[in-house]
């Protein structure tokens, strides 16, 4: 059952922080609820839904929403070569992810839902509302037991989007995900970097963390930046960051050796406001070696990330 006391119990030991939204998805889901997370990349949605559906041994269909999710790409189709032999027969239909996830009783999981095509979404309108689809020469498909729709997007992102309808808000329940403490992106990077899980923390590995974390955190406040990095991007930096120390037998918190992994790790995940004249190379720069002098400052010393640029800087660790 998804909402088991045990199930959330379960999770909140496999996922760092968000214990207020895992009690918020797991209460909208065992109440038949169908769910809309909004939140940024990087807050954790996949891994969420993922992990509750192997805690609560659910079904997960999966769909990777874009411009090129059809009607028929989602629901399903007949098999044209079979239907000139046999006819529009029930077993000659193909289940796309959505019947395949009634028919299941599974979660149909579709990521980027703003970017999927109206005439797509509006399929599941009645989905949400009535537990059935209909489809012609095929008929009523009715929801089995346990199925939920649940869907992700990134509303700050409005680069090949399309405008959800109020339709589809008004039928889900809504839960935003905004970016964690410092402190818990520290402990994801740390779970999901290679380096980190393979050896004890030093000194040295440590304060890599520190400015990988704080650098990805910094790019989110940059007044050019219209987008910042992840915690994703602290995961690559510091994996970078110790194969370019083995390369060049250096230690992994020379700051030379962070930077060109920050340069290569963040600089790609980060979009410039329209009109600026700055690269993203030299935002990065600017920001690692603001943290990198800030380093053992009573403003840094919660959050690297906040702490004050120098006079003439941009103002991004404010």
């Amino acid at each position: 059952m998804l909402n088991d006391p045990e199930i959330l119990d379960g999770l909140s030991s496999q996922i760092v922080g968000r214990r207020r939204e895992l009690e918020l998805l797991v209460a909208a889901l065992g109440t038949n609820r169908h769910v809309l997370f909004e939140g940024p990349p990087g807050t954790g949605k996949s891994t969420i839904l993922r992990t509750l559906a192997a805690r609560a041994d659910s079904g997960l269909v999966f769909v990777e929403g874009n411009a090129e999710l059809t009607p028929a790409r989602l629901a399903g189709q007949f098999d044209p070569s079979r239907v000139m032999a046999e006819g529009y027969a029930p077993h000659v239909f193909v289940d796309g992810p959505l019947v395949e996830a009634l028919r299941t009783g599974s979660l149909l999981y579709v990521e980027e839902l703003n970017r999927v095509p109206e005439e797509t979404i509006n399929l599941l309108i009645t989905v949400m509302s009535e537990g059935e689809l209909t489809l012609p020469r095929l008929g009523r498909i009715q929801a089995a037991e346990g199925f939920r729709f649940v869907a992700a997007m990134n509303p700050f992102d409005n680069i090949g989007t399309t405008r959800v309808s109020s339709a589809i808000y008004d039928r889900m329940s809504r839960i935003s995900l905004e970016y964690q403490s410092f402190e818990e992106e520290q402990e994801i990077v740390c779970r999901r970097a290679e380096p980190f899980k393979a050896r004890e923390p030093t000194d040295a590995s440590e304060i890599l963390l520190r400015r990988a974390v704080a650098v990805s955190r910094a790019t989110r406040r940059h007044p050019d930046l219209r987008i910042g990095s992840s915690v994703r991007g602290a995961i690559d930096l510091v994996e970078l960051a110790v194969g370019l120390a083995t390369i060049r037998t250096a230690e992994i918190d020379d700051p030379a050796i962070g930077l060109d992994a920050a340069l290569v790790a963040v600089s790609g995940r980060i979009r410039l406001h329209e009109g600026t004249d700055r690269s993203p190379e030299e935002v990065v720069t600017e920001l690692w070696e603001l943290i990198v002098s800030s380093e053992g400052s009573t403003s840094a010393a919660d959050d690297p990330g906040k702490a004050p640029a120098p006079q003439g800087a941009a103002t991004a660790l404010r």
